[in-house]
């Protein structure tokens, strides 16, 4: 394997991009410069060398040129023999800054789907085609947006594997002691809820759930936990007082693995997900499972591991979670199906062979062409 010099761009990020991209960065055979918003810099080793580019969630014309100016001298200084962008924004960007005679191979990965609808649908599916036609290589973290960035013309596409950090382990006790005030029901079951409080995983569906007729009927009710925090922290916990449902929030959390491991029942109740690093968590600890089958979900759960329901309907969702909780042998059933299949999870070292034989092959490529013009 030859050793490739790779320069990463991505924009903003909650967290699993960038927890990602460190990871690729710290991992591949050469040199490697990160390119990104100044928060995400202490996501990354201090071997890999960071420097901050302003690359927001929502277009600006003005700093959108700034940024491909300074992206493009950037790379211009590094040189490097393949560019690898995260996010349709960050892949855009980029492609429009490698402009130059003999420019380095670029790879994208698409991570998340576009708005559906609104002012920003027609602004991302101009991204979309500026990098189907610009990028090497699309990678995306499911089979919906591979299959949509095929019908927009990219030459080549493949599915990224997204793994989820190593897996945790904590002794019983340890567990008890870290979960025992937050999801102490009180003999009411728990469903929890991970994740960022954002439009996109639609705790809002999950809330409404609890509030149902059939909910509040079993005896004892389910007591919803919901770990994370984002910007819609507020509107939810006013919707859960004007619902009446007994929620609790606990903001962002180091322990999730002993939450799961405490929880009954995990709920997924997004819009859309590619490939989900909470789930495959909820899949390590077998943990029974109701998620949205939408994006990458059943890439990751199979037919068997989850309660797999339509999104954005709470009768739904409810009486899949109810269905869990009432019936043990699927309950027992489930942990079992989710311990299975996160064996079959990609793994770290996975990930990066598959990302890195990526770059040694584009890279050769690239300097075949350039020898031959």
């Amino acid at each position: 394997m030859t050793t490739v010099r790779v320069a990463y761009v991505l924009g903003t990020t909650a967290g699993g991009t960038g927890r990602h991209v460190a990871m690729l960065a710290s991992a591949v055979p050469g040199e490697a410069l990160v390119a990104g918003p100044s928060g995400t810099a202490s996501l990354f080793a201090p071997s890999v060398a960071f420097e901050p580019v302003a690359i927001r969630d929502r277009p600006r014309l003005a700093g959108d040129v700034l940024t491909v100016l300074r992206l493009g001298r950037l790379l211009r200084r590094f040189r490097p023999g393949v560019v690898h962008a995260h996010g349709l924004r960050a892949g855009a960007l980029t492609a429009l800054a490698l402009s130059w005679r003999g420019r380095a191979a670029l790879v994208v990965t698409v991570h998340n789907a576009p708005p559906a609808a609104g002012g920003l649908a027609a602004v991302y599916r101009a991204l979309e085609r500026i990098v189907a036609w610009r990028a090497d290589l699309v990678l995306c973290v499911s089979g919906d947006l591979a299959a949509r960035m095929r019908r927009l013309g990219a030459r080549e596409v493949d599915l990224a594997l997204v793994p989820a950090p190593s897996a945790w382990s904590e002794s019983p006790a340890a567990v008890a002691v870290s979960c025992a005030a937050p999801l102490d029901g009180d003999g009411r079951p728990v469903v929890l809820g991970v994740g960022r409080l954002a439009p996109q995983k639609r705790f809002d569906v999950l809330l409404r759930a609890a509030a149902t007729r059939q909910w509040r009927a079993r005896q004892p009710a389910p007591l919803v936990v919901i770990a994370g925090a984002g910007p819609l922290a507020g509107d939810l916990d006013r919707l859960a007082a004007e619902l009446g449902v007994d929620a609790r929030f606990l903001g962002e959390r180091d322990d999730v693995p002993a939450l799961l491991a405490a929880a009954d029942v995990f709920v997924l109740p997004s819009q859309w997900e590619g490939q989900p690093l909470i789930l495959q968590e909820a899949l390590r600890a077998g943990r029974p499972i109701v998620a949205s089958d939408v994006g990458g979900v059943r890439d990751l759960t199979g037919d068997a591991a989850a309660v797999l329901v339509a999104p954005g309907d709470p009768l739904v969702l409810s009486l899949a979670v109810l269905s869990v909780l009432d019936d043990e042998r699927l309950a027992s059933r489930l942990a079992v199906a989710a311990a299975a299949r996160a064996g079959k999870l990609p793994a770290e070292a996975a990930a990066v062979a598959s990302v890195i034989g990526h770059y040694d092959r584009l890279a050769r490529l690239r300097a075949a062409r350039t020898r031959r013009a």
